[in-house]
């Protein structure tokens, strides 16, 4: 009776020690943030002077890339301005003193070489998304054109979200981890807050992968849509169910109010895809980003007719009400879903405006009635100085608005992870688009490549175009595969081509719901074997390293090939 009476306290006073948070500020979660960054920097100017090392990679990329991240949130997290100077005044040392180190052969996609370390498909979703799919054949011809192309921003914008997940999950049952960077009880904003959000975010921008490489994706029966990606979503849904079950068979303390009684977050994960189903009709006649917007005010709207009052004041007198957290934010999730959608279609094909045209292709198909016909088109190259010009002009719209809404109060006092209303929304729209952005203008500073940028004529100041036949207005096309070959072209270009992610980001992307899946279990175990609350701060900070360095470990061990494909 006595151990059961201390277990139980002990499961009180940690369910108290994660709840009632308040949060902290925009600036200092983007001042923790920038640590990520930073750690690109310095990790990309000793990769574009140095040949890469021939042993201790694993350790090497650990420490500039990896230990970063734990540090920002736990020792640095009052000052991570320091830390972030500390890693960028060697970056710039090494980027100034140093000449650019020259290797590789220049390829016409803007892509890196394969390796058999480096997966194919890089921008094939770590499977948290539902319809991953390829939907050729649902588009009426055919290509010989690669429609999406390798982007190692993109590929280190999700890995670190995974990794700073991954830390945090862990680190928040630790004093060494601020309370100001948990999750928030109602209102506010954190680092955890941020989290949640740019997962889903992200899971939008690797489910645009079946919509670039065939916009009647989204045209086909809305039955079999819906059986596909509840097919895709099934094991992600039952590893929600599992949880459910583990966590109320041993007792493991949880906060309630986070989603609800019964609900987590890889149920929201599961359902969202199959809610975005529904709006698949109105993809080709309606921006995407528009949607997300409309679809996100109407949210609010739902919240301030009353449902943010049942949220926060309602009994749990049923399974709904139970719950009540985790389904009354789908919608706001969906929302976030569809803007990381939208923003996949930019970052996604090799031009940002190629799913726009595909789209009005389609409409003018649809309108003319006129034939399918093949196009054969030469291997298209990255157009990343558009993109990033794009991704900032969505960046400062999606501030503006969060700026706004929250000004204007709209929804309650400040963003709310707990509820999803507008300002929040609008926070992880902006937070994620600025990021994924800031990561693009590093591979641009430091692996500048003609390659990877547009072309202008001299004379006319237009946009030279390399591909022949190019008239998308014209010609709907069918993708081919993801990511195909490297075939060997002649080209007088001696650029050098853009560099891949660093390989532990790879590899951690490319398993991302294996490795995701491991640090829960891992985060578990710990939780279950020691009382975290009470650890001093040298023994916190040996216990999350030698995590993050297992976790890791794992990564590194299986990169090259996937471990779970859904």
């Amino acid at each position: 009776m006595a151990l059961g009476s201390h277990q139980d306290d002990y499961k009180s006073s940690k369910e108290s020690f994660v709840s009632g948070m308040t949060g902290s500020t925009v600036l200092h979660i983007n001042m923790i943030s920038f640590v990520a960054l930073s750690s690109i920097a310095l990790h990309s100017s000793i990769r574009s002077r140095f040949p890469p090392p021939k042993s201790f990679q694993f350790l090497s990329e650990w420490i500039l890339l990896v230990a970063p991240l734990l540090l920002s949130m736990t020792l640095f997290a009052d000052r991570p301005g320091i830390l972030s100077a500390a890693l960028l005044l060697p970056s710039a040392l090494v980027y100034f003193l140093f000449p650019p180190h020259e290797s590789g052969t220049p390829l016409p996609s803007g892509g890196a070489p394969s390796s058999p370390h480096t997966s194919p498909t890089l921008l094939r979703a770590p499977s948290f998304h539902g319809d991953d799919s390829s939907a050729a054949a649902a588009a009426p011809t055919a290509v010989d054109e690669p429609t999406t192309t390798r982007l190692a921003a993109l590929s280190t914008y999700r890995a670190h979200m995974m990794l700073v997940t991954i830390l945090a999950i862990l680190a928040v049952d630790f004093p060494v981890f601020p309370r100001a960077l948990a999750k928030c009880e109602t209102y506010g904003v954190s680092l955890m807050d941020m989290g949640v959000g740019a997962f889903v975010f992200s899971q939008g921008i690797v489910s645009a992968i079946p919509l670039v490489k065939a916009p009647l994706h989204a045209r086909a029966s809305l039955a079999s849509e819906i059986a596909s990606v509840v097919v895709k979503c099934a094991p992600v849904l039952a590893l929600g169910l599992v949880r459910v079950v583990l966590v109320k068979g041993t007792q493991y303390p949880e906060h309630v109010t986070e989603y609800g009684v019964h609900w987590n977050f890889f149920l929201t994960l599961a359902l969202v895809p199959v809610l975005r189903v529904f709006l698949h009709p109105l993809f080709t006649t309606v921006p995407i980003s528009l949607l997300g917007l409309l679809v996100a005010l109407a949210h609010q709207l739902s919240l301030s007719a009353g449902l943010t009052s049942y949220v926060l004041d309602a009994p749990r007198q049923s399974l709904i009400s139970a719950n009540k957290e985790g389904l009354v934010s789908l919608t706001g999730y969906l929302a976030i879903h569809l803007l990381g959608l939208s923003t996949g279609t930019l970052v996604i094909p090799y031009s940002p405006s190629y799913f726009r045209r595909r789209q009005a292709a389609v409409r003018k198909r649809r309108a003319s009635d006129a034939p399918a016909r093949r196009v054969s088109m030469s291997m298209p190259h990255r157009e990343n100085d558009k993109t990033a010009t794009e991704l900032f002009s969505y960046a400062v719209v999606y501030w503006t608005l969060f700026g706004i809404s929250r000004y204007l109060h709209v929804g309650g006092p400040d963003a709310s992870r707990r509820l999803v209303n507008l300002p929040y929304i609008m926070w992880v729209a902006a937070y994620n688009t600025t990021f994924l952005l800031c990561y693009m203008l590093l591979d641009l500073a430091f692996f500048p490549t003609p390659l990877a940028k547009s072309t202008y004529s001299p004379v006319s100041g237009l946009k030279v175009v390399r591909r022949p036949n190019d008239d998308d207005d014209d010609r709907d096309r069918t993708a081919s595969p993801l990511v195909p070959p490297y075939r060997a072209t002649t080209s007088s270009s001696s650029a050098p081509s853009p560099m891949p992610a660093p390989p532990l980001l790879e590899a951690i992307n490319q398993n991302s719901l294996a490795v995701f899946l491991l640090a829960n279990v891992a985060t578990g175990a710990v939780n279950l074997s020691m009382q975290t609350m009470y650890a001093s701060d040298g023994r916190a900070m040996g216990v999350l390293a030698a995590y993050a360095f297992g976790v890791c470990v794992f990564a590194w061990a299986v990169r090259g090939r996937r471990v779970w494909k859904l």
